[in-house]
């Protein structure tokens, strides 16, 4: 099956949900996350990123600080200011960001290598310890950086910088004769690479990048051989998942489940998906669509939250999905944005833009504050505050969103990935484009030697309508694809005020015509309340609905419906029984839904902790449920995604 082609990299979003999002990160979250990163936000964890690279530059004494991945820090906030500038000109950020590439190239040895807790701590321990100390994970990060740099601003330095870094990786690890046969323990820098690939064209970046997703798992392993060279401690033993923790535990191609670290995971079948697409390899590929069945089919929450278990951040089995104690990582849910958006590449199924969608609504927005300055590391779907802080088996859940964090990967993740969000929304092949998500705004684009430009106007995902404009200077034959969700289940199409009878064929319907400046598509979705239900065998949700209208999940918190919320039931409430109310004044504008429910009380318990006798009584109760990615903006207090039916 065919995929649909390359980015749209010329979007421009103007959309009354994202743009929200969007400004805060350039007016708030870009700005406090630079402070965070120098230490400069009070009663907050320190960071110490770019204070390492002063030292590991010789600008200052020291030793390093934080964890042994730092760097990756600033260069996730640098490729997030890099995408910010495409549509947020702002020379003074611009400016900031030149003089933290400058630090970090000053930090950078002469024969390229670039890894400040080496640099600090001695260069003869690099490249000893690939299975645990990051030191390919944080090149590919920077790598990620220089690329979205360059793109945005034109400049060279950084993205010279990290080439020359690639040739000291390469020189050093690989299949040839007296290089390292080793790969990394945390996956970025596969897709890293194939991103490099698409500016420089070198061979060497695809091969490089190839290699490391084929050697992985490989026998002998590694990691096995590396621990005993090398005295390096083997943290997971005796954990279930042992080297499939780093996803190694076998090779790829023989890999049939989502397995140990779920940020891991998707960072790695994301590169793989860009290798496969890149060599054509079908094997490879039809590898990637089992890991993304085994990940979205058994293991994802109904956020587009992934990885359920705080042990080692990872997947455990199917369906397995506690709601209390999961970790539902932020990073997690964006590395599965990131692999939607490559099988997107690989072939055009609405099923990969429908999970893309789901995260990007719920799993990952939901880990930042409303107003770009608190955090969220783990996602839960329940939360009861007294036991986030008395229950050790949920220290890790936190009821409200935090400062910053001692290892901070998720709010920088979060920042680049809002700020490149006009890249997951179109792609074109040939002369058929698709319109994966539905954003306000417009993009442009050249068919068969013409500009064509398309305008968006919609209020989604508090509405269903989608007004596309067609904007050309004279009638252009091309195919328009657009999606109708999963979750839709009735929709109409009308293209000049005609209506149109079209199916969609793996979730897009396609309008094939010659288009004439100024014509209108309207795509109407119906967007009802809806009453989720889980796979019977997730044992966690029995008996439970999750209450979603469109793209949205939504939850119970305790500011609207008080305490004890798992007493709350719906009591057999309808999706038509639900009120849909617009609130411009809450949580930065919401549509709000409430119906009448039941709840269960302790009349009769008389202090009782069990009994046969006492009958269940409850009483009627005013429901009010709001987007879950909301949550955590008010009082301290409960949440719940799952009601009792």
């Amino acid at each position: 099956m065919a995929g649909c082609g390359e980015i749209l990299y010329g979007a421009r979003i103007a959309d009354g949900f994202w743009s929200a999002f969007r400004d805060t990160v350039v007016r708030e979250g870009i700005p406090y996350q630079w402070r965070a990163l120098n230490d400069a936000i009070d009663d907050a964890e320190p960071s110490y990123c770019m204070r390492n690279f002063r030292v590991a530059a010789g600008k200052e004494p020291g030793g390093f600080g934080g964890c042994v991945f730092q760097d990756s820090d600033v260069a996730k906030w640098l490729e997030g200011v890099a995408y910010s500038l495409r549509w947020h000109p702002d020379p003074e950020l611009e400016a900031v960001a030149d003089g933290a590439i400058q630090t970090v190239i000053e930090a950078q040895q002469p024969d390229g290598y670039m890894d400040t807790y080496y640099i600090i701590n001695g260069l003869d321990r690099r490249w000893t310890n690939l299975k645990d100390n990051h030191e390919l994970y944080v090149a590919g990060h920077m790598i990620e950086a220089a690329v979205a740099y360059y793109r945005a601003t034109g400049k060279r330095p950084l993205l010279d910088a990290v080439t020359r870094l690639v040739d000291h990786i390469d020189s050093a690890i690989g299949p040839d004769a007296g290089k390292l046969r080793g790969y990394p323990g945390h996956p970025v820098i596969e897709m890293a690479l194939m991103r490099l690939y698409g500016i420089t064209g070198d061979e060497k970046h695809l091969r490089l990048a190839e290699y490391f997703v084929r050697q992985r798992g490989q026998s002998p392993l590694y990691f096995e051989e590396e621990d005993a060279r090398n005295k390096n401690e083997f943290y997971w033993k005796n954990s279930p998942f042992r080297y499939q923790y780093y996803q190694a535990g076998r090779p790829f191609l023989a890999q049939k489940d989502a397995e140990g670290h779920a940020v891991r995971a998707m960072y790695l079948y994301s590169g793989a998906a860009d290798v496969a697409r890149a060599t054509g390899d079908a094997a490879l590929a039809e590898a990637c669509r089992q890991l993304w069945r085994s990940t979205v089919r058994r293991r994802m929450y109904v956020t587009g939250a992934i990885g359920s278990s705080e042990h080692g951040e990872s997947f455990t089995f199917d369906y397995d999905l506690p709601n209390d104690t999961v970790y539902g990582e932020t990073c997690a849910a964006i590395g599965l944005v990131f692999f939607a958006r490559r099988m997107l590449a690989l072939e055009a199924k609405g099923e990969y833009a429908d999970v893309m969608e789901r995260a990007l609504y719920n799993g990952v927005i939901s880990g930042m504050q409303l107003d770009g300055k608190r955090f969220f590391y783990v996602n839960p779907l329940e939360v009861v505050p007294l036991a986030c802080e008395k229950d050790h088996n949920k220290r890790h859940v936190k009821p409200q969103r935090q400062k910053w964090f001692g290892c901070a990967c998720c709010p920088p993740n979060i920042i680049r990935l809002l700020a490149s969000l006009e890249d997951y929304i179109y792609s074109q092949d040939g002369d058929s484009v698709y319109a994966h998500l539905y954003v306000g705004g417009s993009v442009d684009f050249e068919i068969a030697g013409a500009r064509v430009g398309l305008k968006v106007d919609t209020n989604y995902p508090w509405d269903g309508e989608i007004a596309v404009t067609v904007d050309a200077r004279r009638p252009v034959s091309f195919t328009l694809n657009l999606r109708v969700p999963g979750w839709c289940r009735s929709y109409a199409l009308r293209v000049d005020g005609a209506a149109v009878e079209a199916s969609p064929v793996d979730g897009y319907i396609a309008v094939r015509r010659e288009w004439k400046p100024g014509e209108k598509v309207v795509l109407r979705l119906d967007m009802p309340v809806a009453l989720a239900r889980a796979n019977p065998h997730v044992r966690e949700d029995a008996g439970k609905r999750a209450v979603t209208r469109g793209p949205l999940v939504y939850c119970l918190e305790a500011a609207d419906n008080g305490p004890d919320l798992h007493m709350a039931m719906l009591h057999g409430a309808k999706p038509e029984d639900f009120e849909v109310v617009w609130r411009p004044d809450k949580l930065g504008g919401i549509v709000e839904l409430r119906c009448e429910g039941l709840r269960e009380t302790d009349a009769g318990w008389n202090d009782a902790l069990y009994s046969a006798d006492a009958a269940v009584q409850t009483q009627r109760a005013a429901l009010t449920f709001i987007p879950y990615y909301s949550w955590a903006n008010r009082e301290l207090g409960e949440m719940r995604v799952w009601v009792r039916e």
